[in-house]
């Protein structure tokens, strides 16, 4: 069913006023964000807002940034095709993230390092060539995770408003692009945690709202029996033969632990917190964002099948594009106003975090370290704007002709373990282990690649042998790869002497 066929229905309620009141609130989110440049000195301002985040704003900016559009989108379309076993992923996410907030695992020895980006950990505990490696496939993985976040994006509002063709989707994308690209080059992290705290009070209400009129719409009951006749036992139980199985949960588990303690968007919050307390008083409390920003979306795409069901209409072939419809047709004019407003502005508070995240990495982790870290930091701000410039043109080229080919969850997942999986070893391991050593450490980001196979295009034209491993399998195997690389690599090539500067 294309949108042009959808909206003749009449099954969008967005209107005039609902425009206005996007129009007001995206306004004000750029103005606030360009106020945020006066804040801005010095590079340590711009990367992690002084390391001044509290508290009450640290939790906000951590559940702000992660529950973005993107993080919507995927797990709407995730609860969509997995129905409610899909919870599995949010209660798993919740948990991990209140666990590391108990124990301060890898955050809070960061935190004490005093580092500003994970790479540089990788030069206090090994080499300034590690540093320089992991900081360029840290910048090539995230670029690549969030290559797909303008087309969620632009197909979230091109399904919600009714707009009927590829081009309104490009050009919502290129605008969306330029709003968050304007504040973000201006005003760094400052920008980022007034912004994130915004999107989070509104998009937390609209989210509410939506799933309140959703059950009262379709009544809860009807729901449930509605998902029984559509999934099965397979979409109630995760480890069902039919459904999810065993290794996507472990899968998913791993990613729990990722998302919130090696994934460093997330571990940029730990950095700009104020002392360790205050970093695990933010994961304890996040840790209910976290469950949420998967558990609400995942309910809502499971209504969006029982809608299209009831109402005898086809499935889109695009799935990511039912989520918006649905919402389209069952809000009231206004409130889908408000909760437009609160996805945009996820949208942007997600780009901008990300933007500043890879942009920084690469001067702070590739560029400076060249220059045996000797840049002012007049100059280091500067290429930080200028990377953020490039990384944008790159994503919305990357956008419009990547062919995603899988669920976007499993996309994002899998591009991010091309680092991630690395990381964690060096991290999970290389902080509490003296025994890893520099070459065990350029083994195990080495090995991370491997995780490249699980693309798409890329997993097409390695035969068949790797096209029938599930993302979660080649997650799995590439993590226990660069464990195993950097164990192994340590014993056989140990270090002379190993000191963590600065711990």
């Amino acid at each position: 069913m294309n949108l042009l066929y959808f909206k003749e229905l009449g099954m969008t309620n967005f209107g005039l006023l609902d425009w206005i009141i996007v129009f007001i609130y995206l306004s004000g989110s750029v103005f606030i964000g360009y106020q945020s440049r006066k804040y801005v000195k010095n590079m340590s301002d711009f990367v992690v807002a002084g390391r001044s985040l509290g508290r009450g704003l640290g939790i906000a900016t951590m559940i702000g940034s992660e529950l973005g559009l993107i993080t919507v989108m995927y797990a709407a379309q995730k609860g969509l095709t997995g129905g409610f076993a899909s919870f599995h992923i949010a209660l798993l996410a919740g948990l991990v993230c209140l666990i590391v907030g108990w124990t301060g695992y890898i955050v809070v020895p960061l935190r004490k390092l005093g580092v500003m980006t994970i790479p540089e950990f990788y030069e206090k505990r090994f080499s300034r060539g590690v540093r320089i490696l992991g900081g360029a496939i840290l910048a090539l993985s995230g670029i690549l995770n969030m290559g797909m976040f303008l087309n969620a994006g632009g197909t979230f509002i091109v399904g919600v408003t009714g707009m009927d063709s590829d081009f309104h989707l490009k050009i919502v994308m290129s605008i969306l692009l330029i709003l968050v690209l304007f504040y973000t080059m201006l005003g760094g992290m400052f920008s980022i945690i007034v912004t994130d705290f915004i999107q989070f009070v509104v998009l937390s209400i609209g989210l509410l709202i939506a799933t309140f009129i959703s059950i009262k719409t379709l009544g809860w009951e009807h729901i449930l029996q509605t998902a029984e006749n559509h999934y099965g036992a397979a979409g109630f139980n995760p480890l069902h033969a039919d459904g999810f199985g065993i290794d996507y949960v472990v899968w998913m588990a791993f990613m729990g632990l990722i998302s919130c303690a090696v994934w460093q968007t997330a571990v940029m919050r730990a950095c700009a917190a104020k002392d360790t307390d205050t970093v695990k008083r933010i994961y304890k409390w996040s840790s209910i964002g976290f469950l949420a920003r998967f558990l609400i979306p995942n309910f809502l795409g499971i209504c969006a099948v029982v809608y299209f069901a009831d109402n005898l209409l086809p499935m889109p072939e695009n799935t990511l594009q039912a989520f918006p419809q649905f919402l389209g047709a069952i809000l009231p004019t206004g409130i889908l106003g408000l909760v437009v407003a609160g996805m945009l502005a996820a949208f942007m508070s997600t780009h901008d975090s990300y933007l500043l995240c890879w942009s920084s990495v690469l001067t702070e982790d590739v560029i400076n370290p060249f220059y045996d870290c000797k840049l002012k930091d007049a100059l280091r701000l500067k290429i930080t704007r200028i990377i953020i410039f490039l990384i944008g043109i790159f994503l919305l080229i990357w956008s419009l002709w990547y062919p995603l080919g899988q669920d976007l969850w499993d996309y994002m997942a899998i591009s991010g373990a091309i680092y991630f999986t690395g990381a964690f070893a060096l991290l999970g391991v290389g902080l509490y282990w003296k025994k890893a050593s520099t070459t065990g450490a350029y083994l195990a980001i080495l090995g991370g690649l491997s995780a490249m196979s699980g693309l798409g295009p890329i997993k097409e034209r390695l035969g068949p042998s790797i096209n029938s491993l599930s993302s979660a399998e080649l997650g799995l195997f590439t993590i226990a790869l660069s464990v195993v690389l950097l164990v192994l690599g340590s014993l056989l090539f140990p270090d002379k002497k190993k000191n963590i500067k600065g711990a």
